[in-house]
């Protein structure tokens, strides 16, 4: 049976179908079985809702909702609150051989072909946005600068954001505003007093940091970011709706809003 005006899929059917598809990874196929429909049908639905979900942005409370990073550093500025920033990849398929830019997607980090994404939390590691994808070669200190956050920091309220080593730098671009782990003073033969400084102040930054690596541990438990087996230019409305999803308290909102 083919896919009839009998087995159009109804707003909130599209919906299930793209949460599924985004949870566990199902193939359009399988869905197109559980639904008696026929595959295009399911191939549509996922690429109607999945952008939908991506605009939607981070739910922080009801009625407040981050869309973009600018909302984001002035909610963290107004608030007060301490923001945590890193950047998370994606593997996807290979680029077809003889595509001019099929090197950029080889992230140096992983060996692999990647895309990857700049995950914000707050301080107890609640996803409160994520960028667009750049190809897996992209730094993340360069990610960071492409996507604005320097300019906003620097510019925008004081508020503390912490990083990893791969930021270094950008501390003096914001006024301090993004923090680091200290930098190592002594490269070799350094006074056993100082290594025990410097130990104690990395783990102080890492055991404040790593919030940031659980908000982003929930967004790879779905299995379609655990690996992107789709077209790589979808990655960005997939993460970005998979984040979401996940900053939801209250889903009842969902499917009312997505109908405006």
């Amino acid at each position: 049976m083919g896919a009839g005006a009998k087995h159009q899929l109804v707003f909130v059917d599209r919906l299930l179908v793209t949460l599924v598809h985004l949870r566990h990874g199902a193939t359009h196929d399988v869905l197109a079985c559980w639904f008696d429909v026929d595959r295009s049908t399911i191939t549509r639905a996922v690429g109607e809702v999945r952008p939908l979900l991506a605009e939607r942005g981070c739910t922080i409370s009801p009625g407040v909702r981050l869309r973009t990073l600018a909302e984001v550093v002035d909610h963290l500025g107004t608030g007060g609150k301490t923001g945590i920033v890193d950047g998370t990849e994606i593997r996807v398929r290979r680029p077809a051989a003889g595509r001019k830019d099929r090197d950029k997607f080889i992230s140096g980090k992983s060996k692999q072909n990647a895309v990857k994404a700049m995950v914000v939390t707050d301080a107890d590691g609640r996803v409160l946005f994520c960028s667009p994808t750049q190809p897996g070669n992209c730094a993340d200190i360069t990610h960071a600068r492409q996507s604005g956050l320097v300019k906003l920091l620097a510019d925008g309220p004081a508020v503390e954001i912490l990083a990893d080593a791969g930021y270094q730098g950008l501390g003096a671009q914001t006024a301090g505003r993004v923090v680091t782990p200290p930098h190592r003073k002594f490269k070799k033969n350094a006074p056993a007093w100082y290594e025990e400084m410097h130990e104690r102040q990395r783990k102080a930054h890492s055991s404040r940091r790593i919030r940031v690596e659980h908000g982003i541990a929930h967004l790879k438990n779905w299995r379609a970011l655990a690996r992107h087996l789709g077209r790589r230019e979808h990655t960005s409305d997939t993460v970005q709706a998979i984040a979401a999803l996940l900053s939801h308290q209250q889903t009842a909102d969902l499917i009312p809003a997505l109908r405006k």
